[in-house]
């Protein structure tokens, strides 16, 4: 079952969203960037994933292939799960050691300025407790009508390899809520 197909009435994303704002996972409104001398994008090592693009507080950075050529997809409830890497209007992001990718910019519809990768919007997910942690890699969802492929950014560009997540919810959802 998709999940899109399994959420009633909005009040799931609304209380995942609240839950969510309570732990603090700031990755929007340029927090990405607003390490002092740090990198927007850098890249680590990830178990099961191998060298990965990752935000300037380490937690893996993800592509959709439904994305391409800097289309914006993920808005609506897709943004309870995967966050959006931005920076503040007229900054330029910022590449660590090892991301040989181009970074650039786009403007969301909500007016943000998501960081990209050789055009591809980048976000972190929600259930990425921290750095280190690639649970939405090879990730599948569904929300507004578009289905979703997930995988962690690497520094070539291409998708990472590695199997989706096992940990499901009675309702097949895959987010375990």
């Amino acid at each position: 079952m998709r999940w899109q197909k399994t959420m009633r009435s909005g009040a799931v994303a609304v209380g995942v969203a609240l839950t969510l704002a309570g732990c603090g996972r700031g990755t929007t409104g340029g927090g990405t960037s607003g390490v002092a001398g740090g990198s927007t994008v850098s890249t680590h090592s990830v178990p099961g994933v191998g060298t990965a693009l990752t935000a300037a507080d380490g937690r893996t950075l993800y592509f959709a292939e439904q994305e391409s050529n800097g289309q914006i997809k993920c808005a609506g409830s897709c943004l309870s799960f995967w966050i959006p890497v931005t920076v503040s209007t007229g900054t330029t992001p910022t590449a660590g050691t090892g991301v040989t990718g181009t970074l650039a910019t786009l403007n969301r519809p909500d007016g943000t300025v998501q960081v990209t990768y050789d055009g591809m919007p980048l976000y972190t997910f929600a259930q990425d407790r921290g750095p280190g942690v690639a649970n939405g890699n090879g990730f599948k969802d569904s929300f507004d009508g578009t289905d979703f492929s997930w995988h962690a950014a690497t520094p070539s560009g291409a998708a990472a390899t590695g199997a989706a997540p096992t940990d499901t919810d009675s309702a097949g959802t895959g987010y375990g809520y």
